[in-house]
């Protein structure tokens, strides 16, 4: 089964033939750039389309979004799970945050030749990106793949999520072990669980696991810490 067609029976992601001819030339760069940078380790064609591109849409069966929802991208590396979501859902508002700048380079090159409206790279860390007014719980959605264990992501992303929006992070077998570790963070943060939803992709030994966080409180002032600090003493 085409990755399309799994990303329509799984995921309820319908794609225009103008959506998967960006996907194609998606993956052709990133198999041309990571020839010069190493953007990713997965670098066959068809893995690429299972692994990135997906994966990146399984975070569709948690959120819906509405016209013009906000939505941020921790740690977004070759944009993913971000701008496979953007292409998927032209109707979001997207923020790709990046703190490696040949990362950020290239989904910035990915957003200026897709023409994708909406979006925007920042070249940053999360924890300085928490800490601006104009990004501070304004997210109606917050992502985030292969970046820390839970209780140190929850600091990146939960301080730009509004009150009553989510998170969501994609996590593979330790999704459940690593929800448990992140109770007392999500209550300090203003999160509390929603769900853990197992996704199996076709060809993926390991089942993946997007855990979903609602956000009801506001986040105390004081997060997030510093840069390296939520590495270093999680809560």
């Amino acid at each position: 089964m085409y990755w399309s067609e799994q990303a329509d029976s799984q995921f309820g992601v319908r794609l225009n033939a103008r959506q998967l001819e960006a996907f194609d030339w998606y993956a052709a760069e990133l198999q041309s750039w990571n020839q010069r940078f190493n953007l990713t380790s997965v670098t066959d064609r068809e893995q690429i389309e299972i692994k990135h591109f997906l994966d990146s849409l399984s975070c569709l069966r948690v959120m819906h979004p509405e016209p013009g929802a906000r939505i941020v991208d921790i740690g977004t590396g070759a944009g993913f799970p971000g701008i496979p979501i953007r292409i998927a859902c032209p109707q979001v508002h997207m923020l790709l945050v990046e703190s490696i700048g040949k990362k950020a380079q290239f989904c910035q090159h990915i957003v200026d030749e897709l023409e994708l409206t909406n979006v925007a790279v920042i070249h940053s860390r999360a924890e300085q990106v928490g800490r601006l007014p104009e990004y501070r719980e304004q997210f109606d959605w917050a992502l985030a793949r292969a970046v820390a264990n839970l209780p140190t992501l929850l600091e990146y992303l939960l301080p730009l999520v509004k009150v009553g929006g989510g998170a969501i992070a994609q996590k593979g077998d330790t999704a459940p072990a690593e929800a448990q570790s992140a109770r007392i963070a999500m209550g300090v943060l203003g999160g509390e669980l929603a769900e853990i939803i197992p996704v199996e992709l076709q060809g993926v030994a390991e089942t993946r696991h997007l855990i979903a966080i609602r956000k009801s409180a506001a986040t105390p002032e004081k997060y997030p810490r510093r840069p390296g600090v939520p590495g270093k003493r999680p809560l």
